[in-house]
């Protein structure tokens, strides 16, 4: 079972409710995604910490639902 686009989206929003959010389908099977995320949250930490925090509001669906994310995070 794939993840769409929106629902991705729905949980990125959910943990950071600032957030420009662009998502690109790159394989057309709602398994492979890139994501860039610019949020205010991630001011002032490490990109490995940002992605942690991005993966945490994924809810476990990482390896799941979702196969793949191609992941770019930044403060604006």
């Amino acid at each position: 079972m794939a993840m769409s686009a929106t629902e991705l989206e729905t949980y990125i929003r959910q943990a950071f409710p600032d957030a420009q959010i662009k998502i690109d389908d790159l394989a057309g099977d709602g398994d492979h995604y890139a994501c860039s995320v610019v949020s205010e949250a991630f001011r002032g930490l490490s990109r490995v910490r940002q992605h942690q925090l991005v993966y945490q509001a994924l809810q476990g669906h990482m390896g799941g639902k979702l196969h793949a994310l191609a992941l770019t995070t930044s403060a604006p």
